[in-house]
């Protein structure tokens, strides 16, 4: 294990520095990552292993309902998850939508809305959506989410939103919190503040559906490592309205 102290020490420090050790050690070391960013063919292996998370969902959707769901919402940062689970439902009749993180607001500079906000470049070996100055300068990201604040997305991300077959809507650090604290109040989940997004975007859609309309949400992941950051959030009263 070797923590990664250049940068910010986020995912994007963590792919640059692996990146660089990697092609200076090529003949005895092999590179893996865990999202669907970087080279090819890198961001298809991921997908291809992350499909069973879709694959899964289809069939319990189909045993349990016996249909598919009308909306399928996953976060996106680089975008494994929502690669994983969308993969399943490309070809069907289902809307499919990714939720990146609006941090403190799109209009302001503390946000990860790589679709919303940025523009084509090219980081970490592919050509992808990317938050970048005029000089093609990379611009830090921010989110409240550790898991969300990459300042690209992954190249398949960029076609599905340029194809139009995905949208992407921005979900800001307040909107995830709320949907956090109401998942966790309800039903007595405690998601990922990365799947909170996702929720968030899901609780806004419902009120506008019929009530036998199916969501579904990925729940990438659990909120036990968010604890203290849910901590101080909450005790520096964050808006929390759904």
């Amino acid at each position: 294990m070797v923590p990664v102290t250049s940068g910010n020490g986020t995912l994007k420090d963590a792919t640059n520095e692996a990146i660089r050790y990697w092609v200076q050690h090529c003949e005895d070391h092999f590179y893996l990552i865990g999202s669907v960013v970087g080279p090819h063919p890198y961001p298809y292996i991921v997908r291809e292993f992350q499909k069973i998370i879709g694959e899964e969902a289809k069939e319990q959707l189909r045993r349990v309902e016996g249909t598919l769901p009308d909306k399928v919402v996953a976060c996106v940062g680089g975008g494994s998850n929502a690669m994983g689970i969308f993969q399943a439902f490309l070809d069907e009749d289902t809307e499919l939508i990714g939720a990146e993180a609006a941090g403190k607001g799109i209009d302001t500079p503390l946000h990860a809305a790589t679709i919303a906000k940025g523009t084509l470049g090219v980081i970490h070996g592919s050509m992808t959506y990317l938050i970048q100055d005029e000089y093609g300068q990379i611009i830090e990201p921010y989110s409240i989410s550790a898991g969300l604040d990459y300042p690209g997305i992954g190249p398949e991300h960029a076609y599905l939103h340029k194809s139009g077959r995905v949208t992407y809507e921005s979900v800001t650090d307040d909107e995830a919190i709320a949907a956090l604290r109401l998942l966790s109040e309800t039903e007595g989940i405690l998601p990922a503040i990365e799947s909170a997004h996702a929720l968030a975007k899901a609780f806004e859609m419902a009120k506008d559906m019929d009530k036998d309309k199916i969501i579904l949400v990925s729940l990438s992941g659990r909120g036990d490592k968010d604890v203290h950051t849910l901590m101080n959030v909450l005790e520096n009263g964050v808006e929390t309205h759904v």
